[in-house]
């Protein structure tokens, strides 16, 4: 779920659908606001007060139903008879009563309770951002270790014949580190139900699909960051509206029948369908929408398609529902008593594979859903770095982070296993995972192997590529704190012993500096004799915070004596503080 802008604010002032599953604000920042999106061009069929529609009928030839449904006070606005799924406009308030008594309807019911924006009867394009360029260089980020992605890459970057869906904001498919791997041909726009397959309409209206596009399959070309998959293909499904990001569920119906007709081996499903975060059968209008999504999730999969989505961010157990304060997020909300029935779709549904979020380490993310018998799998999702429209790059936590973790093993699972089935990707998921037990927290429930927290445990791309950990080094830490001021330098010290011989040719330097602004900083890995390995050089503009393992080639150094980590802060205001660095010989 998204992860580190909010979402939208609506007119009304609820989270838009990238809510539960938009991202949370990173530490100390405000949460940026989403792009504005381009006007919407009014057509002449629009009217004020057209709502949207699911009509559900029996999969094939729906031409009677369609005629039905013009018939009596409504528009078809896109159809996919291979699911028994019509999407129908009306402005009439008794369309779906009425159209509830028709042979061969079996449901109906409303997908928003706001109106159908103009927009979509003459979609405007997303904008295409000017791109930034960065300095060359792309350290192995701290959420890819965790996961040993660094060390699958040595087994495997992935196969460029492995097609990863992101139904998503869109991405920016200009972006220096996703154009190499970026699939046109098979991107497009979902948005208000139909395929928009314009060059471009698949582009990013916020900034988060750009950023979970980055995490699943940035390239490993020498700049920015890396990806989980490098090598595999990434294609763009947008599912949100622009202005708001809402995720409705013909928008995501669209997605998912998309990605099976189109080959997608695994999507990435960072979001809730909106506008209600909990879809309750018992109500007429939420039943016909779980029954929708759940037919194009069913056609997807038996199409050769895995759906991977995020838990949410509300720090709720899923399995044990109470209450629903956040919907319909597209008018007023209301708090509504809801039971387990009520399902966070399309995390909740049947074969979807749900994702947690792991803060530091192997801990919970404060703000990860969590719930027995619902999450599957866990993966990094605390402030993590990856790729922004307009060739830029942020940090955002989230669910919503999370779920590209998996994806890109996932990714590299299918990779390792050409012809894998999406049951036994899901298998293969939950096996290569790694055990987390439950913390002391009364919520945590079930077994070190399965719990209501993590699941089967964190993802390890290592051992989903069939690779195997090295031997550990010998490792050394300095956990205590050093002040970093304004315009000065800053040495924190570590005494190494007890190693032969010289330090390695991949010695890994972990650093943990907590800093607003590291454009300021340059930060050195000095040696015992006092030699200079640079590992940041004012590089990152307004980033808060370094969190990342460097890899340095110091083969020539004796390994034991006084290694020191140092600081030097170039410029006035923001200053923070070195929380800890470590060295693995």
């Amino acid at each position: 779920m998204l992860a580190a802008a909010l979402g939208a604010a609506l007119t009304f002032g609820a989270p838009a659908a990238l809510a539960g599953t938009a991202p949370v604000a990173p530490s100390g920042a405000s949460a940026p606001a989403p792009r504005a999106a381009a006007p919407a061009s009014q057509s002449a069929t629009w009217a004020a007060g057209t709502r949207a529609y699911l009509v559900i009928t029996a999969p094939g030839d729906s031409s009677a139903v369609r005629s039905a449904v013009t018939a009596n006070g409504g528009t078809v606005f896109s159809n996919f008879d291979g699911i028994g799924v019509i999407v129908a406009h009306s402005a009439s308030a008794s369309f779906a009563s009425t159209m509830r008594g028709v042979s061969g309807v079996q449901q109906v019911g409303a997908t928003r309770t706001s109106d159908v924006p103009a927009d979509a009867y003459n979609p405007a394009l997303p904008a295409n951002p000017a791109q930034s360029t960065t300095p060359a260089g792309e350290p192995v980020r701290a959420d890819m270790s965790q996961i040993k992605a660094d060390q699958a890459w040595a087994v495997t970057t992935g196969s460029s014949s492995v097609k990863v869906g992101i139904l998503d904001t869109g991405v920016d498919d200009q972006h220096q580190d996703l154009a190499p791997n970026f699939n046109a041909a098979d991107s497009v726009s979902c948005a208000y139900g139909k395929p928009d397959t314009r060059a471009g309409a698949w582009r990013d209206v916020d900034t988060h699909g750009t950023h979970v596009a980055g995490t699943i399959a940035a390239a490993k070309n020498g700049k920015g960051v890396v990806g989980v998959a490098p090598s595999v293909k990434i294609s763009a499904v947008r599912v949100a509206e622009p202005g708001n990001s809402f995720f409705f569920a013909e928008n995501t119906i669209c997605g998912f029948v998309w990605a099976g007709d189109h080959g997608f081996k695994v999507t990435n499903n960072s979001y809730y369908t909106d506008p209600w975060q909990f879809n309750c059968p018992d109500n007429i209008d939420q039943a016909a929408i779980i029954e929708g999504v759940k037919r194009a999730q069913e056609y997807a999969e038996g199409k050769g398609s895995l759906q991977v989505a995020a838990a949410g961010n509300e720090n709720y157990d899923l399995a044990h529902k109470t209450t629903d304060s956040a919907s319909p997020n597209d008018s007023t909300p209301v708090t509504r008593t809801i039971t387990n029935a009520c399902l966070d779709i399309p995390t909740e549904l049947p074969g979807v594979v749900t994702v947690a979020a792991n803060g530091t380490g192997t801990t919970k993310a404060s703000f990860s859903n969590f719930g027995a018998g619902v999450i599957d799998v866990a993966a990094p999702g605390s402030d993590v770095y990856s790729t922004l429209p307009g060739g830029k790059y942020g940090t955002k936590s989230g669910t919503s982070m999370a779920t590209p973790h998996v994806v890109g093993v996932a990714a590299l699972l299918a990779s390792a296993n050409p012809g894998i089935t999406p049951a036994q990707l899901r298998d293969k998921l939950a096996t290569q995972a790694n055990d987390i037990a439950c913390p002391s927290d009364g919520r945590c429930t079930g077994t070190t192997a399965n719990n209501s927290f993590f699941g089967e445990g964190q993802v390890d791309a290592l051992k989903a590529v069939g690779g195997s950990t090295p031997p550990a080094g010998k490792y050394f830490e300095n956990t205590a704190d050093f002040a970093i001021n304004d315009n000065a330098t800053v040495e924190s010290p570590i005494t190494v012993s007890g190693v032969t011989g010289n330090a390695p040719a991949t010695l890994k330097v972990g650093v943990d500096i907590k800093h607003t602004y590291i454009g300021d900083l340059k930060v050195d890995l000095v040696a015992p004799d006092g030699s200079v390995y640079t590992l940041s050089n004012r590089t990152g503009g307004s980033t808060d915070n370094i969190v990342q393992t460097f890899t340095v080639n110091a083969s020539s150094e004796v390994a034991n004596g006084v290694w020191k980590l140092r600081v030097n802060d170039n410029a006035n205001s923001d200053t923070g503080k070195i929380d800890a660095w470590n060295l693995t010989f």
